[in-house]
């Protein structure tokens, strides 16, 4: 599964990589976006409902998932500037991205024995 995912960010990452104008060899297909959010639903079907804000971390392969996240957050952030030069897909794909990798990180510590932590507001 995470090969697939690896496949398609390499994708996505010619397509920053290359000059408006020229042609891109690889490029982000609606097929990978869709094959993420199937995976999504599936792996949310044997968990939980979030009904509050969580805490990244837990089992060690949860917390890495939730960093492996923020690093895709980041790059998307960097994305969006580039506007019409990207392929819109680009910029969904990486949302994607960070949806299944947050859903990872609930599903790998759901199934390592690893509760989640709720944020709590405080009250002043």
């Amino acid at each position: 599964m995470f090969h697939k995912v690896q496949t398609d960010l390499f994708h996505a990452g010619a397509e920053l990589a290359t000059p408006a104008g020229k042609e891109v060899k690889w490029t982000i297909k609606e097929e990978g976006i869709t094959f993420m959010e199937k995976q999504i639903d599936e792996w949310e079907a044997d968990i939980a409902a979030l009904n509050n804000f969580i805490l990244p971390g837990g089992h060690p392969s949860g917390a890495a998932f939730h960093v492996a996240r923020t690093v895709v957050r980041r790059a998307e952030r960097n994305a969006v500037p580039l506007g019409e030069e990207v392929n819109p897909l680009v910029l969904v794909y990486l949302k994607r991205l960070s949806d299944l990798l947050f859903v990872a990180a609930r599903f790998a510590n759901h199934h390592l024995g690893s509760g989640e932590q709720s944020l709590h507001a405080e009250k002043s």
